[in-house]
């Protein structure tokens, strides 16, 4: 594999520092794909791979032998081709007639879901002698993307020769097993397969691959399992902690029983309490609903937030601001945090999805927002890259 330079800030400038384990992540791969045998394991590596950056995670899992990617946008696309050329690329989010000329000339394989954009791609490739690939979007019950139902039997009866190379549909509540919709999702697949016979089909995405009543397709499609988020609620995660955010302590200090802390004076400190001020914020990428006190999310959420250090879980206390957030340390003892150390946001010891609900969102958001700002180490083969 070729090394490429370590992204992000440079270590000694930063606040915080993000270390991305791409052993993790090919290991969450190689999981996915023993758990969709006999089917195929594509690789979902929209959004800059969920914000790890496509340029460290398509290679290795090419290596890996992924050799089918998902990108939301043609330009992603591009992205993954370049550093894996040979990859057959599928684009979800659309097609627009005047970005035709990059399907062309990149092998760029668009996802259609519409019979508008079926009659624009028809007409693109009229003057063709060999028509261009394509893939096509049914939807079974999410009314986002796709064909409905009946407009793809239609369109099945009616272009017998011109055919999508993979049927695909979304599912909308796999992380929960029990939940109905998933039964008449997989349902309708399976019947709109009967009209597409003798072609590829795709339904299931990360918590898809784990559903029990996961059959009858041929490619799977995992997203944020491979990154380590939950594929199932309310199960234990399966999968390897791929990213640790971690920041770094700016400055220790002493409120006094009856102060208050940050913005808004939301914290008001009921004993004398060591408070470590840390260089992250909303500008990192950690969101504003985390904080302690002082959002309208902590009406519902009783606590927010933590970071870990020296062994222990340290609540945030007060508003997480744009650069700076401030955690509770008085269980510690003295000494086992100082300025400059690291605490962490999110890991090991803290899951990806336990940082997301204390926020009151998903892993997903937290992945995306992650910023630029924090240093980043790529680990593989037990080489920093």
């Amino acid at each position: 594999m070729q090394h490429v330079a370590t992204t992000g800030a440079d270590p000694r400038l930063a606040g915080g520092r993000l270390t991305i384990d791409l052993d993790a992540l090919v290991a969450n791969w190689l999981l996915l794909v023993e758990r969709s045998k006999p089917a195929r394991t594509a690789a979902v590596v929209k959004a800059d791979a969920y914000g790890l950056g496509i340029i460290h995670v398509v290679p290795v899992l090419w290596k890996a032998g992924c050799r089918t990617f998902f990108v939301a946008l043609a330009e992603e696309g591009l992205r993954v081709k370049a550093v894996a050329p040979d990859a057959q690329v599928f684009v979800l989010n659309g097609f627009f007639a005047e970005a035709f000329p990059v399907y062309e000339q990149s092998n760029l394989t668009p996802v259609l879901g519409s019979l508008q954009e079926l009659a624009s791609w028809k007409a693109l490739n009229a003057g063709r002698t060999e028509k261009l690939p394509y893939a096509l979007h049914v939807d079974t019950g999410m009314n986002r993307l796709g064909l409905t139902v009946n407009e793809a039997i239609r369109f099945a009866g009616e272009s017998k020769d011109d055919k999508p190379i993979l049927l695909i549909t979304h599912l909308a509540t796999a992380d929960e097993q029990k939940h109905e919709l998933s039964q008449r999702q997989f349902e309708s697949f399976q019947k709109l397969r009967e009209h597409f016979s003798g072609i590829e089909s795709s339904i299931a995405n990360s918590p898809g691959i784990f559903h029990s009543l996961n059959a009858g397709y041929e490619l799977s499609r995992p997203g944020v399992a491979m990154y380590g988020g939950e594929p199932v609620s309310g199960i234990a995660n399966p999968m390897r902690p791929v990213v640790t955010s971690e920041a770094r302590i700016v400055q220790i200090r002493t409120g006094l029983k009856g102060e208050t802390a940050g913005y808004g004076a939301t914290a008001r400190l009921t004993r004398d309490t060591r408070i470590a001020i840390c260089s992250v914020g909303y500008a990192d990428g950690y969101l504003r609903s985390a904080s302690g006190s002082g959002v309208p999310l902590r009406q519902t959420l009783n606590n927010g937030g933590c970071g870990f250090i020296a062994g222990k879980k340290v609540p945030i206390i007060g508003r997480v601001t744009m650069d700076l957030t401030s955690f509770d340390i008085s269980e510690l003892d003295e000494g086992e945090a100082k300025a400059g150390d690291y605490i962490e946001l999110f890991g090991s010891n803290i899951s990806l999805d336990d940082a997301a609900r204390a926020a009151g969102t998903i892993g997903y958001e937290l992945l995306t927002s992650l910023g630029n700002r924090y240093h980043r180490r790529y680990l593989y083969s037990g080489n920093e890259i």
